[in-house]
Parts: C-alpha cells; structure tokens; sequence
C-alpha cells in the first residue's frame, strides 16, 4: 500500500470491519487503501473528514475518473465512502451522513470465470499422487472444486474441521460465519490418506490442514501459482485461479438441476443475489452451445439454405 496519511476514525472503523464484521485481511486492506485515498484527497483540498459534504465525494470520484478508473473501481471506492460515513453518522462522530443519498452505480454483471467439466478433469489429473506435494495439492484441488471453497477458506482449514466418518467438512466464511458442507467419496479418500501418511511428511509446525516445504500454513499465493501451474501443464489456456474452481463448482451443480438455494448455501452467500450470477453463465454457456452448433443458427440471408425464403417470385 502507497503511503496514504490516516486518521483515528478510520482506524477505528477499520478495527470495526475486522472485528464486528470480521472481514477478510485482503477486504481490510482494500478498504484501507480506498478510504486514505478519499483521506489524501480532502487534505489536499482543505476538507476535514467531519466537514464533508456530497459534493467533496463526487469531486474526488471525478478526480478518480480523471485517472481513467473503470466504473467497477469507481463503485468500489464510492461503496468504501459510504460505508464509513454510515458508520461515522451511526457512532456520533458527525451529525449527518454526506454520502446518504449517494448510489452506487449499476454495473453489468461480471460473469465468473468457468471451466469446463473436461477441464476440470484435466487439471485434477495434473498433481503427481507420487510425492506428497502432488498429493497434498491434489487433495486441495478436490476440495476447491468438490466443496466449492474460497481459497482463505481452505488454508485456514485445520484437522479437526473435517469428519472423515460423516463425510462433512466444516468451514469459516466471510464474516467468520460457519457452514457444514458434504464432502464426496474420492476428496475423503485423498484427505484421509493425507492425514495418515502425508501430511506428517512436512513436519508440522502449524495445524493447518495444508502445509508448505517448511511446516507452517500454506499461502493463499502459493495455492494460487500452484494452480496456474498446473493449469498450463493441462493445456487450458485461459487465465484461472482458485475461484474458478468455486464457480465451476456452482455452474456445474446448477447445470446438474440443483436448486439454486442449495447452491447459495453450499456457497455461503449471504444474499442469493450473489448466486444468480451463475445462472447468467447458465445461460451464456447455452446460447454458445446453440450457436455453434445448430444447423440454422449459422444461416444467414445471404446462404444458399435460406435465400429461398425470402426471394420474391417473379
């Protein structure tokens, strides 16, 4: 993060996000960075935080998309302004909030990045079963892709988080909110395998499920370069990383007939709005199936099989 000056008030609604809301390390650092940016900004242009108004917020958004900011960053450090200042009316720190009245603007949808289900299959083959880190990361593949986990979630997993015997595994989510997820015969196979003669391998200095070269917890980035890697030894070239296996995981349930609340709890969204996403990819995936391969979705005015129908008779 850039030297960016701070302020009491933002330390303490940043403690707030951590502890009250119990928002990620990565979260907290995005909230950070966005709100002494708007801080900078206000210094700049003589403003003190208690003396903002709406017009301060759409000055500095202009300053933003002066930089060439997309409007999806634009939202984000307007949604980081609101929060705080919602925050702040909430605990007294001002008499009114200035951002009240400000709304985010819409945005298409973002849709997810998915792979296939042959693809899927490619880079779980990738792993060598034969040494422990190639068992240890297939079994990690398993479970991003079998339970749909966010990678924090899967390295902050511990032994005791998994039942071998129910076949169920429990995780901590955002807002370190608890969820009891199924876990399918192979990915118990792999784990249980891991715990008895794997896992001690690392000799572990931590009890996290998953350990790296020296015993300690595994990073989220090396989880990520790990599946990039292993990603290019399976031939997919499109960019991926480990929460393309969660939303291939939730694509390919909902293709499967699950319910869409059932994906949602699988995934531990708060609000299904964050699920039906994936129906937007449902769709998507649809039509490009249709247009490559239905025999009419390829004609044209111009070809021989349709010119007929609309030529005149003379």
């Amino acid at each position: 993060m850039e030297d960016w000056p701070t302020h009491p008030r933002i330390d303490a609604y940043l403690e707030h996000l951590a502890v009250i809301r119990g928002l990620s390390e990565h979260s907290l650092s995005a909230y950070a960075s966005d709100l002494r940016q708007f801080l900078a900004f206000c210094q700049e242009t003589g403003a003190t935080l208690e003396a903002v108004r709406e017009q301060t917020i759409f000055r500095y958004l202009g300053s933003l998309r002066e930089r060439s900011l997309t409007s999806r960053s634009l939202a984000r450090h307007l949604a980081a302004i609101r929060g705080f200042f919602a925050h702040a009316a909430a605990e007294g720190w001002i008499s009114a909030d200035p951002a009240a009245l400000m709304n985010n603007p819409k945005l298409p949808p973002l849709l997810p990045d998915v792979l296939s289900r042959e693809e899927v299959e490619r880079l779980l083959e990738q792993p060598d079963l034969a040494t422990n880190l190639g068992f240890r990361d297939r079994t990690m593949l398993e479970l991003l892709y079998g339970a749909g986990l966010r990678v924090s979630e899967l390295v902050s997993l511990t032994a005791l988080d998994v039942d071998l015997q129910a076949g169920r595994l429990r995780v901590f989510g955002k807002g370190a909110k608890e969820r009891v997820l199924p876990i399918h015969d192979l990915a118990l196979e792999l784990i249980g395998r891991y715990l008895d003669l794997v896992r001690g391998a690392f000799k572990p200095r931590s009890k996290a499920l998953f350990l790296n070269r020296s015993g300690t917890v595994l990073s989220r980035v090396a989880v990520f370069k790990n599946i990039k890697r292993y990603a290019v030894m399976a031939g997919i070239a499109q960019p991926i990383s480990p929460h393309s296996l969660r939303h291939s995981f939730a694509t390919h349930l909902l293709e499967g007939g699950a319910d869409l609340r059932v994906v949602q709890i699988l995934l531990g969204h708060a609000d299904i709005k964050a699920t039906e996403i994936y129906t937007h990819v449902q769709t998507e995936r649809m039509l490009a199936v249709h247009r490559a391969h239905h025999p009419r979705a390829r004609a044209g005015i111009g070809n021989p099989d349709t010119t007929s129908q609309f030529s005149r008779k003379k």
